[in-house]
């Protein structure tokens, strides 16, 4: 399940691109301009960034170039009304990975967010391989040594988002927001009762661990 952030100064825009994106199965979250952009991801984990030029604020060439001056390689799709040859370069020269002109091709933005994402080396295969683990995204099964185990769904995507960013911390509120949708009425302790079960059902597994961390939340380690 892979979190997009959509920046861009029109309400409209901003509805339009995230419906499309959550049709086809991600979740967004969105910002008005490139300063707000900057603040979501001090709160929030983003896997990709689907931003608009022209912005009051901070615009996005400048929210890309902060980016990487920052050495955060975030893969970013400008979507924009831009369409002169050296708005292109000028984009590409301060850091963005693609760019595509309004009005939205809808199919097109699709293809070319799956296209950055299997770039970027994120879970491309929908499958995680820990040692003699593995964990196949598309039916949910959990694989060690020819033993099959397969899992609820809010448990394996809970342990596949932890997995596939060994070493993060992510908060109990991220993980509501991610897996169970921004407007579910559960409450956050379910995290703590999935969690729970998790360490049950891989108790004594030597490849990965899932960590508390004082105050903040989980983490995932690989140990192999």
């Amino acid at each position: 399940m892979f979190h997009i952030l959509v920046v861009d100064d029109d309400k409209n825009t901003r509805r339009l691109i995230s419906a499309v994106l959550q049709s086809d199965g991600y979740t967004v979250t969105t910002a008005e301009n490139g300063e707000k952009a900057l603040e979501v991801m001090d709160s929030e984990h983003i896997d990709l960034v689907v931003l608009d030029i022209m912005m009051p604020v901070m615009d996005g060439y400048e929210f890309t170039r902060i980016l990487r001056e920052s050495d955060n390689e975030l893969p970013i799709l400008m979507v924009t009304a831009k369409q002169l040859p050296d708005d292109r370069y000028t984009a590409f020269i301060v850091g963005t990975d693609d760019y595509i002109t309004k009005p939205i091709d809808k199919k097109e933005m699709l293809l070319r967010i799956k296209a950055l994402l299997r770039r970027s080396k994120i879970v491309s295969e929908h499958k995680i391989v820990i040692g003699s683990v593995v964990l196949n995204y598309d039916d949910y099964t959990v694989t060690k040594n020819g033993q099959i185990q397969e899992l609820p769904q809010k448990e394996f995507l809970l342990l596949y988002k932890l997995l596939s960013y060994p070493g993060k911390t992510f908060t109990r509120i991220q993980l509501m927001d991610e897996i169970w949708g921004v407007d579910s009425e559960v409450g956050w302790e379910t995290i703590t009762v999935h969690i729970s079960r998790l360490r049950k059902r891989f108790d004594g597994w030597e490849e990965f661990e899932i960590q508390s961390v004082h105050g903040l939340g989980y983490k995932a380690v690989k140990k192999v």
